[in-house]
């Protein structure tokens, strides 16, 4: 196996792991998660989620952010966790926002008004 240059690669420690991340040149492209609105839904804290998938509370913090992809190991702890398909946690894409697919992109007072403004024309 090739050796991956020093400066297309960059190394830290999460959970007694050393961690090799390549830097991608386009962060579009890098992976998408749900993981602070899974847990905001299910009012737990970066802590308690931490505990139950055994890993330290800044990985949590990590993963939100994007600074870190998980481990296919990890994946399926956090899917087995939220009780989903890890593609309903993690997409390739950016995830539309809950906003447009509940309300099709209007917010429910826009909604609301656009459906008077129909039944008294």
């Amino acid at each position: 196996m090739d050796r991956i240059p020093e400066d297309l690669c960059r190394c830290f420690k999460i959970d007694n792991f050393v961690v090799l991340s390549q830097y991608i040149a386009d962060l579009e492209n890098g992976l998408h998660n749900r993981i602070a609105v899974l847990r905001a839904e299910r009012r737990i804290s970066r802590q308690e989620l931490a505990d139950a998938l055994g890993v330290n509370y800044q990985t949590i913090g990590f993963l939100e952010r994007g600074d870190y992809n998980p481990s296919l190991t990890l994946a399926m702890d956090l899917s087995a966790f939220f009780k989903l398909p890890i593609e309903a946690i993690f997409s390739r894409e950016p995830f539309q926002p809950l906003s447009e697919v509940v309300y099709g992109g209007q917010s429910p007072s826009a909604a609301t008004i656009a459906g008077r403004n129909r039944r008294s024309a």
